[in-house]
Formats: C-alpha cells, structure tokens, sequence
C-alpha cells in the first residue's frame, strides 16, 4: 500500500484527469488488490487533500456522483472569461420551475402552473430534462391523464455542487435571504452560471409563490413510498 502523502498526491492526479467526479468505488479500483488502501485511509487522504488546498485557488469537493476538482466561487468572474463562448442564460420562469421542483419533488406540471399562476412552456420542460438533464420522470399521478412526475436528478445536484437533497437549504432560510428583495434575475443568472448553491435559484421576485406549495394533491401511499425510493436511489 502507498504511504499516506503518494496516496494523497496519486488521488490528486487521478481526480484532476478524470473528466467527470469519481466516487470512492471507482478511485479504489485504480488500484490493484495488492496495493488498494482500506476506504478509511482513503477517505482519510481526500479529507487530508481537501485540507491542503483551503488556501488555493481550487477546490476539492464531494457531489452526488463523487468527488471533482473545481475552481472556487471567488474565481469564477476572470476565469469564464477564457472561454468566448457565453453560458446559456436562463429565464425566471426556467429558475423558479427548477426550484419548485427541487424542493416539491416529486411534482406535476400542473402543480407548478398551479404555484406560479402561469404556464410551464414545454422548451423549460425540455431544457431541463434533455438538454440540462436536472430532472426526470420518476411516475405518474393517478389521476385522469397521469400527470408525469418530476423530481432532480444527480446532474442537477453536481451542477449546483451539492452532495444531496439534505443539502438543500430550508425555505424559511430561503424567504429570509436579503437577496431576494434587492438581487435582479441578471444577478441571479449569473450566480447560476458560476455552479451557485441551490438557494440562489429562489432568489427572485415573488419568491413568496413557494409557501403555497402545500395544496399540491396528495398521491397514493404505495405511489408515495415507490417515489420516495426511486429518488432516495438517485440521489
């Protein structure tokens, strides 16, 4: 087995060359049987390499699909301006859909338009199940025209750099944060391309929509407890 610093900077190598995050499954099967570290010494050297880089420019963080490098949040602004190319802006409407989501999930359609009072268009439907990949299909309400229900999926989450759900923060924070009385959807937007914490996503006006998402239907327990296990799996 590699003494404790080669395992550290072998795990920064590997983490640094992989091109998507990487669990402690697949880090230890890098290795072979005969030098494999048991998982609590390897969790011992992420925890160590995390420790190493508190004063850097990058950061080591664990997501929902493992852990990944990335710049920090305090260097975003002169780092995307490498890339010509803008990211993709994104309306209120597409922002206040994903959080509805994200904090109701699972959740029809129809119960959204319910909480915001207007129509979800089918491109922010599509935008975020094809072309983001932040939600999906987990069911279907059973009542006339079973309803899709959609939950977050671990994109979303690695996206927004969280570990889980749990991580989300409470919405009684949310309704707290001064932001949302001052920041502006251009601010919001741009929190969002720099992979901002979920949080900010409610960070736009009317964010008060949200407390009336209690009068969504009930669904089955059996359908409740098939969802409830669908998503805990996922994320």
């Amino acid at each position: 087995m590699l003494e404790h610093d080669r395992l550290k900077y072998l795990l920064e190598a590997i983490l640094l060359a992989a091109d998507k995050p990487m669990t402690e499954e697949q880090l230890l099967a890098v290795f072979s049987e005969e030098e494999k570290p048991p998982l609590g010494v390897l969790r011992q050297a992420l925890q160590d390499l995390q420790t190493d880089l508190t004063e850097r420019g990058v950061e080591l963080i664990q997501v929902a699909s493992g852990y990944r490098f990335q710049i920090k949040q305090e260097w975003a602004p002169w780092v995307s301006r490498l890339w010509e190319e803008k990211a993709p802006r994104y309306s209120r409407a597409l922002l206040e859909t994903l959080a509805l989501i994200a904090y109701r999930q699972p959740i029809t359609r129809g119960e959204i338009e319910d909480i915001r009072g207007v129509t979800v268009s089918t491109s922010i439907i599509k935008t975020l199940q094809e072309d983001r990949e932040w939600i999906r299909v987990v069911g279907h309400r059973e009542v006339p025209g079973r309803p899709a229900l959609y939950a977050t999926t671990k994109a979303m989450l690695d996206y927004f750099g969280l570990k889980s759900l749990q991580e989300l923060p409470s919405l009684p924070e949310i309704l707290n944060l001064d932001a949302v009385e001052t920041a502006g959807l251009e601010e919001v937007e741009n929190r969002v391309q720099v992979s901002a914490r979920t949080a900010q996503l409610l960070s736009v006006d009317e964010v008060e929509e949200v407390e009336e998402v209690e009068e969504v239907e009930e669904y089955s327990d059996s359908e409740e407890e098939m969802i409830e296990e669908e998503i805990n799996a996922e994320t």
